[in-house]
């Protein structure tokens, strides 16, 4: 099964071929996710409601090619989502403090990388987790952002250079 192949056939309600894009996918998805919430559990439900939503809505998808980033926008708004109801719950006074959350897994990146990505503010990073962990173009994380591809570029290039000074 070609990747196009496959994205179609997952289109026309195969749920192997659905399964087979949950295997090449997961684990990108998760490092995303994992890098944008800070966390495993977090990152699991956000990766977990992506694939449902993509799962019941997969049908509505009209270009193949469209898929990457068709994927990466559930799960940015899983991830958000996520973020907001840790928002309301920390202002209910219902969440313990989350400010010193850490990486749950030692050496799956450095505690130095993620201390530099809490340096930049959200569209930045936003921006560097797209490209570094997803693979995505500046057009592609335009198109998910709401950014001219250009921004974008601008934004990678200061946003990596203020890590590299962090880091250094």
């Amino acid at each position: 099964m070609s990747g196009d192949n496959v994205i179609q056939m997952a289109v026309n309600g195969d749920k192997l071929a659905f399964a087979k894009l949950y295997s090449r996918y997961k684990d990108r998805l998760y490092r995303y996710a994992y890098f944008k919430l800070g966390n495993d559990t977090d990152a699991q439900d956000a990766v977990a409601d992506c694939i449902v939503c993509a799962y019941q809505s997969i049908g509505i998808l009209k270009n193949d090619k469209a898929f990457d980033a068709w994927i990466f926008k559930i799960l940015y708004r899983s991830c958000c989502a996520i973020i907001k109801r840790q928002i309301e719950l920390k202002n209910t006074g219902n969440l313990d403090d989350r400010e010193n959350l850490t990486f749950e897994e030692p050496g799956f990146e450095s505690v130095e990388l993620k201390d530099a990505l809490k340096e930049l503010n959200e569209t930045d990073r936003d921006i560097v987790l797209l490209s570094a962990v997803a693979g995505f173009n500046s057009r592609e994380i335009g198109r998910l952002l709401g950014l001219k591809p250009n921004t974008v570029r601008s934004r990678l290039s200061r946003a990596l250079a203020k890590m590299k000074a962090f880091l250094r």
